[in-house]
């Protein structure tokens, strides 16, 4: 068992480059915002006290900021003076803090659990600093891991302070440090500005341990892991990685995904086995899926369980707490919204269907549509086990129709229909004799007194 541990996210950065009215940890990847997905790690990992630091602009809202569901407190910091200032701002919970501390960022979405937990283990092995580094393809602007001859870290060097000895290393911080909490405030409480920005970096506190003999380790990570997000050009690139780790997450646990860059994942997405995916779908936060189903090409889900052998699409849409029984099938241009499907029941083309539940083997017509919302409140629909709703039937809520019943085609109910009878609503047809004759020579002599006239 590990010492306790305090994670700190600084989430401060005011994100000028994302053109955003939106604070940039907020912008999403997978469903959810950056800095949700890295505080999500700060709880799996087993952070005992988690701490975000946020920007003055965020104060009156940062209770709006952490997801409910995560377990964390802010502070603010109240000027934007660097790595080392932002960690000041949490000294307090520092100072009281008996274990490890793990300084993490919010805009550095996609580090890994398994990377986090090599920084953890290698301070409960007895260094009393750890840093998080990568080789990059091109160092320019990351600071630099300044190595001595055994390989042991003698200091970083940001990128503009560096000489040109020092910027051919290709070994770069991330940023992400882990500490000994007894000895982090006087390593902060001694570090200067004296740099290139005026900034108090975190990264002076590497030279100050070496000066005072403690021990610094290295563990190193591959750099699409540790990729800030500071644009939208970079949000779309994690996003891209994002997604094909979903996507292999997903192929992995036995599912098969026929176009697998054309299908899009959230965070939560919950997919079992021997599910085929079809090219196009994209997966909204809170689905899950169970085994044996087929979601064909071109759907949107979101907020939506299905169950066992179901079949969903092609271009279907199931909105939030839509529930999907086994061997359902839900067609083509079908709109599912706050309702359950049962066991076997079909909605099988150009169908919306709004607050209601749909009997186990119930059938559901082409055209219909259950109308939900008289203007002010939404009611709902009932519709029996083995009913059968003909095509373009109107079903005005709140109203139920029994067990076995049947609505004949082209109806508009708004009456309760009794079990096993049948219900019709519609116009008596008439015939009128030779009417299109009548119908055509009519307009065609209308358009010849218009040419006429012209």
């Amino acid at each position: 068992m590990g010492a306790d541990l305090l994670t700190i996210t600084l989430a401060a950065g005011m994100g000028t480059r994302m053109r955003s009215f939106i604070p940039k940890v907020l912008h999403p990847i997978g469903g959810r915002s950056m800095l949700a997905h890295v505080l999500s790690l700060a709880v799996e990992l087993g952070g005992t006290k988690n701490i975000v630091v946020l920007g003055p602009e965020l104060e009156e809202t940062q209770e709006t900021v952490v997801p409910a569901q995560i377990c964390a407190q802010t502070v603010i910091q109240t000027q934007r003076l660097g790595t080392a200032h932002a960690v000041l701002s949490a000294i307090d919970h520092i100072s009281s803090h008996d274990g490890n501390v793990l300084i993490l960022y919010g805009d550095t979405p996609l580090l890994t659990i398994e990377t986090l937990r090599k920084l953890t283990a290698s301070l409960d092995d007895g260094a009393d600093i750890v840093v998080l580094g990568f080789d990059a393809a091109d160092p320019t602007g990351y600071g630099r891991l300044l190595q001595d001859t055994d390989g042991s870290l003698l200091a970083i060097r940001e990128h503009k302070d560096a000489d040109e000895r020092e910027r051919a290393v290709n070994l770069c911080n991330s940023g992400v440090f882990g500490f000994k909490a007894d000895k982090l405030p006087d390593l902060l409480s001694r570090i200067k500005n004296d740099n290139a920005n005026g900034e108090y970096y975190l990264t002076d506190t590497v030279e100050l341990a070496k000066a005072d003999g403690l021990e610094v380790a290295i563990v190193t990570c591959r750099e699409l892991e540790v990729l800030g997000v500071n644009s939208r050009q970079q949000l779309a690139s994690a996003e891209k990685i994002y997604q094909c780790r979903k996507r292999s997450e997903v192929m992995e646990g036995g599912a098969t995904l026929l176009d697998p860059d054309s299908v899009y994942f959230s965070y939560d997405t919950k997919i079992g086995k021997d599910v085929l995916i079809e090219p196009n779908v994209f997966f909204g936060p809170g689905v899950t899926v169970a085994d044996n189903v087929h979601i064909k090409a071109f759907c949107h889900l979101e907020q939506t369980q299905i169950g066992k052998g179901a079949a969903i699409g092609p271009y279907a849409r199931l909105r939030p707490a839509a529930v999907i029984g086994e061997n359902a099938k839900v067609g083509n241009f079908v709109e599912i919204k706050k309702s359950t499907i049962e066991e076997g029941a079909k909605v099988s083309h150009l169908t919306y269907i709004g607050d209601a539940r749909i009997g186990k083997n119930a059938n559901i017509g082409a055209g219909t549509i259950t109308c939900n919302y008289d203007g002010f409140n939404k009611h709902f629909t009932d519709i029996g086990e083995g009913a059968f709703i003909g095509s373009n039937s109107a079903l005005v809520a709140p109203v139920k129709i029994g067990d076995g019943a049947f609505v004949g085609s082209g109806s508009v109910v708004t009456r309760n229909v009794d079990k096993n009878s049948l219900a019709v609503s519609r116009a008596k047809q008439r015939q009128i004799d030779d009417w299109g004759i009548k119908f055509r020579r009519m307009n065609k002599s209308t358009k010849v007194k218009k040419q006429e006239s012209s």
